[in-house]
């Protein structure tokens, strides 16, 4: 049973974010803003209630912007989704997660050394240049327990 609930066109849409936030840090960078991406859609938590969807989560504006900043500025965001990204994006919404994007509902690439909280939210870790923070503890248990 998957994570969560898709349809072809959420794998597309999933596909074409992960790329444009991550495709210079790999297939395992991409994996990991899958996490989430994922994690963000099961939370129903903090900054991420009533998301029930997988465009919802992507298309989400919070402050008055998008929350992804590939949506924002476009960059490769709109491009077409490639296989090898689909396939990366499928593995996320059937089963895959991994530290340090296992729990995380935040990432970011500061150009600089990972600070210990982001908008006061504990560090997770860091894959090369992105930092991961996962909510703090007892504000979104469903991030932990939701598959």
């Amino acid at each position: 049973m998957p994570r969560v609930s898709y349809k072809s066109a959420d794998v597309d849409l999933m596909a074409r974010m992960m790329r444009a936030e991550a495709e210079g840090e790999g297939p395992q960078g991409m994996l990991y803003v899958g996490n989430v991406i994922v994690n963000r859609l099961k939370a129903d938590c903090t900054d991420f209630k009533d998301l029930r969807t997988i465009s919802q989560v992507i298309f989400q504006v919070q402050g008055g912007n998008y929350s992804f900043e590939a949506v924002q500025k476009g960059n490769v965001f709109y491009q077409r989704a490639r296989a090898a990204e689909k396939k990366l994006a499928k593995q996320n919404l059937d089963y895959w997660r991994e530290h340090p994007g296992k729990y995380a509902l935040w990432y970011f690439n500061p150009y600089a050394p990972c600070p210990p909280t982001w908008y006061g939210q504990p560090f997770a870790g860091q894959y090369k240049d992105h930092c991961f923070y996962e909510p703090q503890a007892g504000t979104c248990e469903t991030v932990y327990t939701g598959g």
